[in-house]
């Protein structure tokens, strides 16, 4: 039996950005990327803490050490620059193997984005 189990997740990131002119997708700080295990192209899903909503799309890679996080695309409209949000990946596994994964949980300064 296969279970979808969390993979990644960014805890409480400040959104820098929503182009809401963007062909879509999440720009995420290489950094936070690396950290937490997501990749370009990876699907991921957005719960925005201020108002609630929700939403799924990919991640791309924004500057390192930029501390950029920006909502592209028909996103720009779920979230506003100022926003503080959690980015989650999910991934596919093994019932078994689930039970001992470890997800890459990263929990970075709100202020700035940045690592500590």
């Amino acid at each position: 039996m296969q279970i979808e189990v969390v993979k990644s997740k960014i805890h409480r990131v400040t959104v820098t950005g929503a182009d809401l002119n963007y062909i879509g997708s999440i720009t995420i700080d290489e950094n936070l990327m690396e950290a937490s295990n997501i990749i370009e192209g990876e699907k991921v899903t957005i719960v925005n803490i201020n108002n609630g909503e929700r939403l799924e799309t990919y991640a791309i890679k924004g500057n390192r050490n930029s501390g950029e996080i920006t909502l592209n695309g028909p996103a720009a409209r779920k979230v506003q620059k100022g926003d503080v949000i959690i980015i989650i990946s999910y991934a596919l596994m093994d019932f078994e193997e689930a039970k001992s994964f470890k997800p890459s949980l990263v929990f970075p300064n709100e202020k700035d984005n940045t690592l500590t």
